[in-house]
This record gives structure tokens, C-alpha cells and sequence, in this order.
């Protein structure tokens, strides 16, 4: 249990949504756990427990809030700022290792013994790497239980569950329902969705922590989309993902108080992993007050975070495809670069279909980028090869759980790779929150047009004050020019200029 009883309690009584994912609280003389903001009556202190996590909750035998729905809150950001043992854990584990290759499988991962971590995750959430999933599976069955008419059976095996009785049991110990039950709940509230004909893919809402400014998030998505394998309809972000056991199309289109997602999966076994993805690449999991508190103690910044809050850090779907993409990025402009991936895409890419719009292609897989000829300098094409047989090799890991310290030292010992290149992946692949690109002409400009030094060692000391959030204050510096990364919804149609680009 959490021992800071009293600050987690004043959270609890006033209800703040602020604090929804960083902890729960158990109710003893109800057996119920709930978010800190649910709408019911505040308990008496000495009814509470406050846990760490979900799973923590469940196994202390308490049950999910039918009313506040606990297991759809944002995850804790702590998970995904820090880059410790437990946090690297959490994202491997939201990423479904230990359902594709068990709790063995995520403890080679992360270079421990499988007792050594049970006993590192016990002490700090609460809860055993199975107890863990155990409740991510119980979340992913809830989401298809409510949002397709696929039969109980096809659930409980796409869940990650090994039989249909264990399936049926954690249902039950979560939810307090029958899986039969969820359903008739969800047909009664929401028919029309649950009625939708397969082919419009899977429909769930990505939740946040609010406020979100999609400006820059969703804006930056657009201006740098490789044809074939990212478009934007309206307001509406589409790609194509790899995942573990097939391909995958999402669609994210950003709304008030969340991100409405459309999924088409060829494996269902792969929805965990595609949510985790989704809300990795529009770092979802944030705290935006905390950051933009952080930040807005700077003068110069204060003003920036004033009229746009909430700005989050654009990742990827696939720390190679980003790594790949920063080199091919190397010294050209935004429009440059997309043309080189969109080349890139269209001769070595996987052809997929597309049942909701006109990609044609995921992006290529290390594997099959063994030879490559890009009209491209000599020395770019060395750096691309170098970094290519690192990922193939495994000395360069940039999954959720990668170790961001030793993947950081492999790539700055790549031939070709600099600061700019270094700093552009540990940013948007491994989710360093505090990574400062302080070369980058854009970041550079920026600062300049707020009346900050340009030069990089000036601005690298700068940047100490905005630590350990600069990765943030990057997005601002950069909307502080007029930059298409900055525009959402694009000011003009894109798809004819991402074509003729690729021609």
C-alpha cells in the first residue's frame, strides 16, 4: 500500500482527476477500487487503502468500480518518464511480453532473474509481473467485449487468457459481472456502435490527462506522414503498424476529453500491443500539469505554455522506424526527409490492405533492409548501414523497454552519429522526457525568436532550469516559428504533395 495516506486522501476527497493512474483506492466496507476523481460519496479515512496499481487492488481481493471504471484511466506517467528497472518493466508489460513469451520472456528482457524482478515489482507496485497482466488482459477482454460481437471464446484467447474457465474467472474478479453481462450493459448504452459491421474495425477512446493540445502533437504527425504508411483525413491521423503476431491499421482522430481510436487487427491477439502503441506514440500517459508547471517558472517560456498547455512529446509506433527515419533526416528539410521514407517505403515496404482508406504499405522491417541504395550522400548511406547492423544484431535496442543509458552510448558510437541524430531518437523512440536537440535548426530559431541565446552551449545551459521535462520545452520552442509541424488541421490537403513527393 501507498504510504502517504493523508496527501493521497485530500486528492480523493476533492475529487482531483489530476492524480487518476497515479494511485487507487480501495474501499473496504464496499470491496470496491476506484479512481481518485469517482463522483461517489467520499469514503471515512479509516474504510480507505490507496495501492499503486490496478493489479495490486485485484489482488488484494477487491473488485473495479462499476460506476468510475478505474482500468480505463491513463496509465501512471511515472512508467513512461522514468527509465529505471520497473518503469521499463511496466512498458514491456503494457506491450504484452509476458503474454507472447511469459514473465521468463520479460526478465531476459530486462537482464534480471525472474525472482529478481518479482521481487522488484512487488515492493514498489504491489503486484507480481502476472498479477500485472493478468489485469491488462482483464482490461483488453473488457474492450472487446464491449466494442465487437465476436464470440466469448475468440475473446478470452485474443485477451491473452489460456483457458475459457480462467478467462470467465478474472471477468468475474474484476468486474463483479458475467462477461455475458458486460456485453447486454454496453448493448443498452451504446447499440449502434456494438452493431457496427466488422469491417469498420474495432472503437475504442484512448483517455488523457487533460488539458491535450493537439496542435503540435497531432500537427507534427502530419507534416512529417511517409505516403503509403501514414495519411490525414480531416482531423483524423491513419497508419500502419507491425505488431507481434501480424499488421495493423489505426486511425486517431483527437477529441475534448479523448482520442477516439478505430483499429483494424488481423490477429486480435494483437490489441493490447496496438493500444500500448497508441498511446506511446501520442504520449498519452503525461502529466501535463506537472510538466507545465515545471516549465512556466522560466519567463521566457511562461507565456508559450500559457496559451497552448498541455503540449505532448510525438513518438513513433517502432523505435527502428524512427531510428531509420532520423538519418535519412540527417541535415534536409522536413519535406525532404518524408520524400527519402516514402521512397524508402515504397520499394522495401510490406504491401498490406487498407479497409478504412488508401495506405498501401507498412514501413520495412530491419530484415528486409539488408541492401538498400537510396540517392542519398555516401556518408549518410555508411551511417544507415552501420545503424541497420546494429538493430540486426541486437546491440541497439529501442523497444519500450530498452535501457535508454546503453542505447543512447551504441548509437552515439554509430559512424555518422551526432548529437542532432542521438537526441531525435532518445526524444521520440525511447521517450527520454528530458532529451534537448540542441542543434536542431528549428529548436535553435526558436529560441532566438523568445530572445534566447541560439548557440549550443549557451542553450544547453539554458536548458538546465527546464530539466528533467526538456523534451517538452522543445515542442514549444519549436511552435514559437511558423513551421507546418505546428498546424492541425493541416492548412491544405496533403495527399497529392506526399505522392508527387514519392514520384
Amino acid at each position: 500500500m501507498i504510504e502517504d495516506f493523508e496527501k493521497c486522501y485530500r486528492a480523493l476527497d476533492a475529487r482531483d482527476r489530476r492524480f487518476d493512474g497515479w494511485f487507487f483506492t480501495a474501499v473496504t466496507s464496499t470491496g470496491v477500487y476506484c479512481r481518485p476523481s469517482c463522483p461517489a460519496r467520499t469514503p471515512k479515512p479509516e474504510h480507505v487503502r490507496f495501492y499503486p496499481s490496478a493489479a495490486a487492488c485485484q489482488q488484494a481481493g477487491f473488485r473495479a468500480c462499476k460506476r468510475c471504471r478505474p482500468d480505463a484511466v491513463p496509465g501512471s506517467p511515472e512508467w513512461n518518464a522514468r527509465g529505471d528497472v520497473v518503469a521499463r518493466a511496466m512498458r514491456l508489460i503494457a506491450d504484452g511480453v509476458i503474454d507472447r513469451e511469459g514473465v521468463s520472456g520479460l526478465a531476459a528482457a530486462l537482464g534480471y532473474s525472474v525472482r529478481q524482478l518479482q521481487r522488484v515489482l512487488v515492493a514498489e507496485l504491489g503486484a507480481a509481473p502476472l498479477a500485472l497482466a493478468r489485469a491488462q488482459r482483464a482490461q483488453a477482454a473488457r474492450t472487446l467485449i464491449e466494442t465487437s460481437s465476436l464470440p466469448m471464446t475468440d475473446i478470452a484467447f485474443a485477451a491473452g487468457f489460456a483457458s475459457i474457465r480462467q478467462f470467465n474467472a478474472s471477468v468475474r474478479a474484476v468486474f463483479a459481472l458475467a462477461p455475458t453481462e458486460l456485453r447486454r450493459r454496453a448493448a443498452r448504452s451504446a447499440s449502434a456502435a456494438r452493431s457496427a459491421p466488422p469491417g469498420n474495425g474495432l472503437r475504442l477512446r484512448l483517455s488523457f490527462r487533460r488539458p491535450l493540445c493537439p496542435e503540435n502533437l497531432f500537427g507534427h504527425l502530419a507534416a512529417t506522414a511517409i505516403p503509403g504508411i501514414e495519411e490525414i483525413h480531416g482531423r483524423t491521423y491513419r497508419r500502419t503498424l507491425r505488431l507481434p503476431f501480424g499488421v495493423a491499421v489505426a486511425e486517431l482522430t483527437p477529441e475534448p476529453d479523448h482520442i477516439a481510436c478505430r483499429l483494424w487487427l488481423a490477429d486480435l491477439r494483437d490489441l493490447s500491443a496496438a493500444i500500448a502503441r497508441c498511446r506511446w506514440l501520442l504520449d498519452l500517459d503525461a502529466d501535463p500539469d506537472a510538466i507545465d508547471r515545471r516549465l512556466a517558472e522560466d519567463p521566457d517560456l511562461a507565456p508559450l505554455i500559457a496559451r497552448f498547455p498541455g503540449r505532448r512529446v510525438p513518438r513513433t509506433v517502432d523505435g527502428a522506424e524512427m531510428a531509420i527515419r532520423a538519418v535519412l533526416g540527417q541535415q534536409i528539410s522536413t519535406a525532404a526527409a518524408r520524400a527519402h521514407a516514402g521512397r524508402l517505403a515504397a520499394l522495401y515496404g510490406e504491401p498490406v490492405s487498407d479497409p478504412g482508406g488508401n495506405l498501401t504499405r507498412v514501413f520495412p522491417s530491419v530484415d528486409a533492409l539488408t541492401e538498400i541504395e537510396l540517392a542519398m550522400p555516401a556518408s549518410r548511406q555508411a551511417t544507415l548501414h552501420a545503424l541497420l547492423a546494429a538493430l540486426r544484431s541486437g546491440e541497439l535496442e529501442l523497444s519500450p523497454g530498452a535501457d535508454r543509458q546503453r542505447a543512447r552510448a551504441v548509437l552515439e558510437a554509430l559512424p555518422g552519429v551526432g548529437p542532432w541524430t542521438s537526441e531525435i531518437i532518445a526524444m521520440r523512440a525511447l521517450g527520454d522526457p528530458d532529451a534537448f536537440p540542441a542543434t536542431d535548426l528549428g529548436v535553435r530559431r526558436g529560441a532566438e525568436a523568445l530572445g534566447l541565446p541560439g548557440a549550443r552551449s549557451a542553450l544547453t545551459a539554458h536548458s538546465e532550469r527546464w530539466r528533467p521535462w526538456r523534451a517538452y520545452a522543445v515542442q514549444h520552442l519549436w511552435a514559437a516559428t511558423r513551421h507546418p509541424i505546428n498546424q492541425w488541421p493541416p492548412a491544405r490537403p496533403r495527399v497529392a504533395q506526399q505522392l508527387a513527393a514519392v514520384a
